[in-house]
């Protein structure tokens, strides 16, 4: 679909602005607004927390409208934190977070909320600029702004508030921002919709791919075969002819790695890193979740990473702890941390990658979150001993590489259906930023394209 463009333009002024519509004026964000910043009430101080207002953190800003937070404070823990409250109609902004190494969070709060220290409120003069306009102009404009706004040297990804209050804004007329935010509005609405509906497919394919996984590694491939009592209340009836015994009797070794300190990137090529916890996520082994070594320490060698590793999550969030995957080639210069075990499996009995498949079905996660400890729901611990005292109904070594090679092909199919619902995602996804860099730099003339709109 194509839209019309504005009749004239003009230079803005700024190299990363280019051009802009001929009517519209360009101003200094610090001319037409003010900032605020957050902190952190003690956390010591239990009468702080658990109030009605909400506290607004990184955390809390994945939309583009707040009302709520995931945690509140009181009016007491307001008083006594360098936080203030932020009435309705600021423009939020995330200003150090690792996610501003590829994004700017931005929002407005449609309630009363306070903010963290790694936030800051923009108050705009609504005479000339409104909120809705300036959060379509971060979004469309994300990129450039990531590299103007950066700050210098910074050891970890901030935005300079200097760098911020000096930045050169384009402004329509106002009634012209209203019919532009009202526009990307509802063009939006359209691409969010078709987004919601291809997650809502690849989360349908993916409960499928979990039951087939489930199914198959505990109950096995003919539906006719008779059964018998697993003698295990979660595990329930499995093929008669397959022993019941404990992981612990399939394995020969289990280790951890190490934790040195890392750089936040990953390793490229050949460069020495240290694989993350989430490289296991999903069953499916991601070297490219790692981090890479500092040069002036020397990698400990017997950690590497080599073919028919079963690496298991040691600690993660209950979600995702004790997820298992297959290492399908050597690689050297990948190491494990001390948050991944590693398992050798002792193949005259069970094959490695059946192991990996029974670790992954639905009855022995949820043994595994109910096993998992620890105080933070967003990192629990699952013991060694938990682990290797889990049942495990096995067959024989001919009929596991029958179950692993029917799981791999039907899961084959699935993750392509996967693949292709993210790629769709990912082009709506990149149309909705075109959509909204083209209206917020004055590509697209909304004028006639929504009925005026009145202040809001």
């Amino acid at each position: 679909m194509s839209f019309p463009r504005y009749p004239a333009y003009k230079d803005s002024g700024v190299e990363w602005l280019g051009e802009v519509p001929e009517h519209w004026e360009v101003k200094k964000l610090k001319n037409i607004a003010s900032f605020t910043g957050g902190g952190t009430p003690s956390r010591e101080n239990l009468d702080f927390w658990g109030g009605p207002i909400p506290w607004v953190s990184p955390k809390d800003m994945k939309a583009e409208k707040i009302t709520q937070a995931e945690e509140g404070i009181t009016q007491e823990g307001l008083d006594g934190s360098t936080s203030a409250l932020i009435e309705p109609g600021h423009v939020l902004l995330v200003v150090r977070s690792g996610i501003l190494r590829h994004t700017i969070p931005v929002a407005v709060n449609a309630v009363e909320v306070a903010l963290n220290q790694d936030m800051k409120a923009i108050r705009l003069n609504d005479e000339i600029c409104s909120s809705s306009f300036l959060l379509r102009w971060i979004q469309g404009f994300n990129d450039q702004l990531l590299l103007a706004w950066g700050k210098q040297g910074a050891t970890v990804e901030s935005i300079e508030q200097d760098y911020l209050s000096r930045s050169f804004v384009p402004l329509p007329p106002l009634t012209e921002q209203h019919a532009m935010t009202n526009f990307l509005d509802r063009e939006t609405a359209k691409i969010d919709a078709l987004i919601a509906e291809q997650q809502r497919l690849i989360e349908l394919l993916q409960e499928k791919r979990q039951a087939v996984i489930s199914h198959a590694a505990t109950k096995g491939l003919n539906p006719d075969a008779p059964m018998k009592d697993s003698g295990v209340e979660w595990l329930g009836e499995v093929p008669e002819h397959w022993e019941v015994q404990k992981v612990k009797h399939l394995c020969r070794h289990i280790e951890q790695g190490w934790s040195p300190q890392c750089e936040n990137e990953a390793s490229e090529g050949d460069a020495p890193g240290v694989l993350k916890v989430g490289c296991v996520n999903g069953g499916i082994f991601r070297p490219g979740e790692n981090k890479r070594l500092p040069p002036d320490l020397s990698p400990i060698r017997e950690y590497s990473v080599r073919t028919g590793d079963l690496l298991i999550s040691r600690a993660n969030t209950k979600e995702l702890v004790g997820s298992a995957a297959v290492v399908g080639e050597d690689y050297p210069w990948l190491f494990i941390c001390d948050k991944l075990y590693r398992i050798t499996v002792d193949r005259s009995f069970a094959s490695t990658y059946f192991l990996a498949l029974y670790l992954g079905s639905s009855a022995v996660r949820s043994q595994v979150e109910l096993g998992a400890s620890g105080a933070s729901q967003s990192m629990q611990n699952i013991s060694q001993s938990v682990l290797m005292d889990l049942p495990i109904a096995l067959p024989n070594l001919d009929e596991q590489e029958a179950i692993q090679n029917a799981i791999a092909n039907e899961c084959c199919l699935i993750d392509e259906l996967v693949a292709e619902g993210s790629r769709g995602i990912q082009l709506l996804q990149e149309r909705r930023s075109a959509l909204i860099s083209a209206a917020v730099t004055g590509q697209i003339d909304v004028r006639g394209l929504v009925p005026e709109a009145s202040a809001v």
